[in-house]
């Protein structure tokens, strides 16, 4: 480790296809055992990043380094670092231990060490006892725990994840998320993680990097991204959020249709801007209020049941839409819930709401 404690820097590094810019001036630095997440839709040059990191892609323009050393010129066998993918890519045809040692066999390692490590990652994801399996008689969590160990073993400083979980169902891709998150804490090894999943991002990560057509729109910790974007594409992109456009007016924000709302206007923005107003969901209240709070009616317009809550659309004027969520614990009857066509308050306190550019 350098002594900056950098695991990963970018310097304005640039790749480029032709005349497109995959990845465009990204300049951040990764710490030593951090868990840091590229997250983004598909075709924003998230993969592309973690490629030229594992040394598949070479920067069209400036330099990466890993663990404070240059490796432009280093080939990918060289680097200290070890890819996980979405698909598997295991042996068929050899056992859980075979593969799990195949990396360790290359590098010709004591074949004493290479049985202590190899029982050691497989403790470390939870395999013990089916060493001998063959892939076709695993699971899909298995398989991708099998790649996990496969590569912890070769103890590189840096693991590289590429949409690891993203081939498995819901209920096991979130064991997965808490389990792979416990075994970064317990290695300390510095994890590269790249999805596009929101949720999985902000339930592993100590930071997020979002990224928008080869640029990094925001780089920061889950709650500073998700409850401070800083800008549309963010907020728009982590979670759910209500964007309605705006015009700064007497230090809160004005709505095409007339209505005015108090709200945190950034210093930056003068009378007259053309702006953005966003609320999460969670934070707006359905026919409740307290003192200070903004105010605003309007009309049920569709409702969502997605099991432990229910997104409420309501329509405050035509075009104008807010959607809130509630807790389906405060409504447990079906008959009890709100009526598409139901007149209902809308309200959330000032600070709650964000003015973006």
């Amino acid at each position: 480790m350098n002594e900056a404690g950098e695991a990963i820097r970018f310097d304005h590094v640039t790749k480029r296809f032709g005349n497109m810019a995959a990845v465009a001036d990204l300049d951040i630095s990764i710490r030593q055992g951090e868990f840091f997440s590229l997250l983004g839709p598909s075709g924003c040059g998230k993969t592309t990043t973690l490629r030229m990191v594992a040394g598949f892609e070479q920067p069209s323009e400036g330099s990466i380094f890993l663990e404070g050393e240059p490796v432009e010129r280093v080939p990918p066998y060289h680097r200290n670092v070890n890819t996980v993918f979405q698909s598997y890519a295991l042996f068929e045809h050899l056992d859980v231990t075979a593969n799990v040692a195949f990396g360790l066999k290359r590098r010709k390692v004591d074949s004493g060490e290479i049985r202590e490590r190899v029982k050691e990652a497989l403790e470390l994801v939870q395999l013990t006892g089916r060493e001998r399996s063959k892939p076709r008689e695993l699971s899909g969590g298995q398989k991708q725990r099998v790649a996990l160990a496969r590569a912890l073993v070769n103890r590189p400083a840096v693991l590289l994840l590429d949409e690891p979980l993203g081939a498995l169902d819901l209920k096991l891709r979130k064991q997965m998320q808490v389990e792979l998150k416990g075994i970064q804490r317990e290695v300390g090894i510095t994890f590269l993680y790249v999805t596009h999943d929101q949720e999985e991002a902000l339930a592993m990560s100590d930071r997020i990097a979002v990224m928008d057509r080869g640029e990094v729109r925001q780089c920061g910790t889950p709650e500073e991204v998700y409850e401070r974007p800083e800008g549309p594409f963010v907020a728009g992109f982590i979670g759910i959020s209500n964007l309605l456009p705006a015009t700064v007016e007497n230090g809160g924000v004005k709505l095409p249709a007339g209505q005015r709302f108090p709200a945190p206007v950034p210093s930056e923005c003068s009378d007259g801007s053309d702006v953005y107003l966003s609320v999460r969901p969670e934070k707006i209240w359905l026919d409740e209020r307290e003192d200070g709070m903004v105010s605003v009616d309007g009309t049920i317009v569709e409702r969502v049941y997605v099991g432990t809550t229910t997104q409420v659309i309501v329509e405050l004027s035509p075009g104008v839409r807010l959607v809130a969520l509630e807790q389906n614990a405060a409504r447990q009857r079906s008959d009890d819930r709100w009526e598409i066509g139901q007149r209902v308050t809308l309200g959330w306190h000032p600070e709650h709401a964000l003015v973006l550019r």
